[in-house]
């Protein structure tokens, strides 16, 4: 039903995550992450509503992602219905792919990200948001919103786009969580239209004021 995409600026520490799917609200269902910890994306035919917290708990004491993935998606007797990737603070990865979720399914680790989704047109569309993100430049979140398109222009998803979200994670700025809950035409450039909205004039210089992790007193200036 999703495709997702996870990464890690190894230069920052800033974590991104972005993920577009034929249905609703796909940034509430599935994109999860904690500066603490890292990021994760839960998803697929019958999604769990706790592991996406889950595999971040289990990070944030320190479990590696693959490993973490074991462990959350082995304990639910509904694993096979699901898919899970997450991302770790040291760009690990690790992704569960359940045998009864809608081909084309499956899931890409890759430098520093993680890429996944099921009901797709086509398996192309995992390399397809692995390397444009990585041919991409700028911030987080264009590189970010171009590998969604590219996704979409691979396979997407079989029954189109209603929705996509993008959350990325500065350990030096407030978190920037984005979500287009429903759009019939073009949920991706809906999203790359809020993120400019987001990222320039009055909006930006408001949010650059909110408290941060390494600056949790922050005030106005």
């Amino acid at each position: 039903m999703t495709f997702s995409i996870l990464v890690r600026d190894a230069e920052t520490g800033v974590l991104g995550g972005a993920a577009a799917t034929g249905s609703l609200c796909v940034g509430g269902w599935v994109l999860r992450g904690d500066i603490r910890a890292g990021l994760s994306a839960s998803q697929g035919a019958a999604p769990s509503t706790f592991w996406g917290e889950d595999v971040l708990a289990a990070m944030r004491e320190g479990t590696p992602a693959p490993e973490a993935v074991e462990r959350i998606a082995g304990a639910d007797a509904g694993r096979e219905h699901r898919q899970l990737s997450a991302l770790d603070l040291a760009g690990r990865a690790g992704v569960h792919t359940g045998t009864l979720n809608t081909e084309a399914r499956g899931g890409l680790v890759f430098d520093q990200g993680v890429a996944a989704g099921n009901l797709l047109a086509s398996l192309d569309v995992l390399p397809a948001l692995a390397e444009k993100f990585a041919a991409a430049r700028g911030p987080m979140g264009k590189r970010l919103i171009a590998a969604l398109r590219a996704g979409a222009a691979a396979g997407s998803d079989s029954r189109g786009l209603f929705s996509a979200a993008l959350l990325v994670l500065f350990p030096d700025r407030a978190p920037l969580t984005l979500r287009i809950d429903y759009h019939p035409g073009d949920p991706v450039g809906a999203l790359a239209d809020l993120y400019r909205r987001a990222t320039t004039g009055d909006y930006a210089d408001w949010a650059r004021q909110v408290p941060h992790p390494s600056d949790r007193e922050r005030g106005l200036d």
